[in-house]
Order: C-alpha cells, then structure tokens, then sequence
C-alpha cells in the first residue's frame, strides 16, 4: 500500500497527449531519444488535479514550475496564460471534467548530440502534458501507511536543490527503491544534519504535545498541499511550526502523516517499527483531511466555473 496508489483505468488507454502543441493518441505518444529530458533528466515537472472543470492551485504549481525552470537556466517558451490554455485545451480534448490527474512536463529540448552542455541544444523546449483518470484509493486514506527510515540523504542548494522539482529523481528512487527493500511503504529521508526532511514522493508531518511539526523546507521540496497544509492550521488555530526535529521526536509522535498533489493527507500509523496513534489515523490527520477537501471543493466547486 503507498501514497500512489489508484484503480486502473480503461479510459486511459485511449486519451490524448499532448506533445509541443500536437494532440496524439497514447500509443503513439514519443519523444526523441535526443531529448534532454530522456538523455539527463533536464526539465521541469508538476503534478497537477482536475477537479469540476479546475486545475486545483494552478498558480501555486505554475509559479514552481518556473522559478525551478528559471533555477535551470531552461526558457520555457509560452507565458504561464499559454500553458494553462495548453492545458484546458488537453483535457477538453479528452472530455474531461474531474478524477483526473496531470503530469505537466517541460525538458530543455533537443540536442544535437548526447552532451549535457546546453549548447548542444537546438530549437525549443519540449512540453508534454499527460492527463490520466486517477483516483487515490481511499483505502489509504483510512488505514494510512507504514514509513522507514532510509540512509539516502536529502541534497542541499550547492549540490542539487532538493527544492526544485526537477526530472532528475534518482535521490527520491534510491531512497524509494531501499524502503522497498525494507519492507516498508515509503521513506522517511533526512537532511545532512541528520533531522528530518521529507519522505521520498511526499512531504511529511508529525504531531506532538498536539502541536503540528514539518521540516524547515530547507531540503525538501516545495509542496503544493504541504504549504496549504501548513496554511489551513494557521486558518484554524492548530499550532503549527516548521523546525528541525530528529528520527527520535517522530518514534515518540502522537501520530504522523504526509501530504501531496494526488492523495493530499494520508494518515502514517508506523515508524521504524514505532507504531503510532494505535495503528490507526490519528486525530489530526482526520480533521486536517476534512479541512482540505471542503477547502477544495469550496474553492473549486462547479458552480464556480
């Protein structure tokens, strides 16, 4: 069981991607083998929900996409107004309205050669939007996940920004893949001082003495729902406090849970082995779970269109 997790969908087999301004079937949907992207990982990405005709917190993923895309010195080459068309205009072509998730990717485009210097590119970047039916299971949401303690470390600013979301992951799968080896559902990864960061697809939170703890940010990725997460507390007179805390402090947690784009908050009931708020979802998460989903659909109900 993981933050991932969702039933398959058939009619995923036959929507259309969008690839530099064409709408293509699934199956024939490619990029270059010359693509920065394929050859090194060089782009951007942002995972982003349809929901009632809306892309949910579109501002707060655009302007992520980029300052990372900036960061990278990669020239994205449409307005933030002419991605969000680009976008509409892929899910209205796929009849699209809610339950969907999108992966909006922009790498630094073709190369000449495979060569990691920019000036082996030639023309543009290449932008693919990938809109699919997914739905997190709900399962998860109730009983909640098991996370491990992985020795992989988060990155800083002068090595590579763990605050970017950029195509290069290889630090989030290697720590993915030893939680796997681990027997758990997700890592739980640490900074280089050894306090706790992030979990390796999701940003984490923990509670004690009923006071909400997340990292101070500084080597974890800047998520969407963890600063909404972080916002309705401070809306809602829950203590909330992004600090350095330690593997110990989260063992002796009232409970735990972690946020992202597509489960929003999900429940942590074990730890190292530690469990956690009785195995169960913890208090906490409960209401914080209620307090995002009215937010959402108060925000982006349909009679708001």
């Amino acid at each position: 069981m993981g933050t991932h997790e969702y039933s398959p969908d058939t009619r995923n087999d036959s929507i259309l991607i969008y690839i530099n301004g064409e709408l293509i079937q699934r199956t024939e949907a490619k990029v270059s083998v010359f693509d920065s992207g394929f050859l090194l990982g060089d782009g951007v990405w942002e995972g982003i929900r349809l929901h009632n005709g809306h892309l949910v917190f579109l501002e707060e993923h655009l302007n992520r996409l980029y300052d990372g895309a900036k960061t990278m010195a990669i020239n994205i080459g449409k307005s933030p107004e002419e991605l969000t068309q680009a976008v509409y205009r892929t899910t209205e072509a796929n009849g699209m309205e809610s339950g969907v998730h999108i992966r909006l990717i922009v790498s630094r485009g073709l190369k000449s050669t495979p060569y990691q210097h920019p000036s082996a590119n030639v023309g543009g970047p290449t932008i693919v939007i990938i809109p699919e039916y997914k739905a997190a299971d709900e399962t998860v949401s109730e009983k909640g996940i098991r996370l491990g303690t992985v020795s992989i470390l988060r990155g800083t600013a002068d090595s590579q920004d763990p605050r970017i979301n950029s195509l290069s992951k290889f630090n989030c799968i290697a720590a993915c893949i030893e939680a796997h080896k681990a027997g758990v559902d997700e890592a739980l990864m640490l900074d280089v001082h050894g306090y706790v960061s992030t979990c390796n697809s999701t940003n984490f939170f923990m509670v004690k003495n009923s006071q909400v703890w997340t990292s101070t940010g500084e080597y974890c990725l800047n998520g969407v729902t963890r600063g909404k997460i972080i916002q309705l507390c401070q809306e809602n007179n829950i203590p909330v406090f992004q600090k350095n805390f330690l593997p110990q402090d989260v063992h002796e947690a009232e409970e735990c849970f972690v946020t992202g784009t597509f489960a929003g908050v999900i429940p942590v009931v074990e730890v190292d082995g530690h469990i956690l708020s009785n195995g169960e979802r913890g208090p906490f998460a409960k209401r914080l779970q209620k307090l995002y989903h009215n937010h959402i659909e108060t925000r982006y109900s349909s009679q708001n269109k």
